[in-house]
């Protein structure tokens, strides 16, 4: 109950919004595989955010 207000972090942000953009990538490949790639590229830059994140803590 006292985590309900617990604000996320940065990292967990980044990680959920990758996780969105990979499913998002993953629908689109079946319908439209420029959009994508659009979306698999956004998740990439997304997960290079995390790294740098993680390496530097």
């Amino acid at each position: 109950m006292f985590g309900l207000f617990k604000k996320k972090s940065e990292v967990e942000k980044l990680q959920k919004k990758y996780q969105r953009l990979m499913k998002e990538a993953f629908d689109l490949s079946k319908s439209n595989r420029s959009a994508s790639d659009t979306k698999y590229a956004e998740a990439d830059e997304v997960q290079k955010k995390i790294e740098a994140l993680t390496a530097s803590s």
